[in-house]
Parts: C-alpha cells; sequence; structure tokens
C-alpha cells in the first residue's frame, strides 16, 4: 500500500552541489597542514625578508617616507608574523598570508601612483 501512496521511482537527475571559492579555499588549506613549515617559511623567508623590505624601500624611495604606507607594510608584515608565531592551523595562516601580500601588492602600487603624480 505504501507503494501506491508514495511512489519511489528513481530520479533523472542530480542536485548541483556547487560549493563557494572561499570553501574550496579553506578546504585545500585544511589539506596543506602537513606543509604547515613550508608555509612558515614562505611567510617569514620570503615575506619578512623579500617582500616588506622591498616594499618599505619602495615607500621610501618614491613617497619620500609616507607614514600611513610605511605602518601599513609593517602591519602586513606582522600579520603574517604573529599568526604564525601563535602556531594556528594553515587554515588561519595561509589566507592571513596572501592578505598580507596583498596589502603589500597595494602599498606598492599606491607608492607608484603618489610618485607618478
Amino acid at each position: 500500500m505504501s507503494t501506491i501512496l508514495h511512489p519511489s521511482a528513481p530520479q533523472a537527475y542530480k542536485a548541483a552541489h556547487s560549493t563557494s571559492v572561499w570553501s574550496r579555499f579553506i578546504t585545500w588549506a585544511d589539506g596543506q597542514e602537513e606543509r604547515r613549515f613550508m608555509w612558515l617559511a614562505l611567510a617569514l623567508g620570503g615575506h619578512g625578508c623579500v617582500l616588506t623590505p622591498l616594499t618599505i624601500l619602495l615607500v621610501v624611495a618614491l613617497t619620500g617616507l609616507n607614514l600611513a604606507l610605511f605602518l601599513t607594510a609593517l602591519g602586513a608584515m606582522a600579520l603574517a608574523l604573529i599568526v604564525n608565531l601563535a602556531a594556528m592551523p594553515t587554515r588561519y595562516t595561509i589566507p592571513a598570508f596572501f592578505l598580507s601580500v596583498l596589502v603589500d601588492i597595494g602599498v606598492i602600487a599606491t607608492a607608484i601612483g603618489i610618485a607618478l603624480n
């Protein structure tokens, strides 16, 4: 009797299961946990020894030490440093690292824009 009231026909379609870019990124970052020290070295070595000094040098050279840009570049480096020294999981350290790199790129672009005016 239950099949007459509730027929069980197989569905010919699959429900669309789309995930957002952010959730896929966080899933990928969770999978990077075994490479935690590589990300730590990249954030502290690459960002702290190459990108931040380059950014600060460009700010000093192109804008005559614009204090706001200088502090923004130092704050971006502090973000990457603090998150890594706190031994947070990679789901937090990788987005913080990418955000700090984007901030440094923005500071460089702003310094170049100021120098061209």
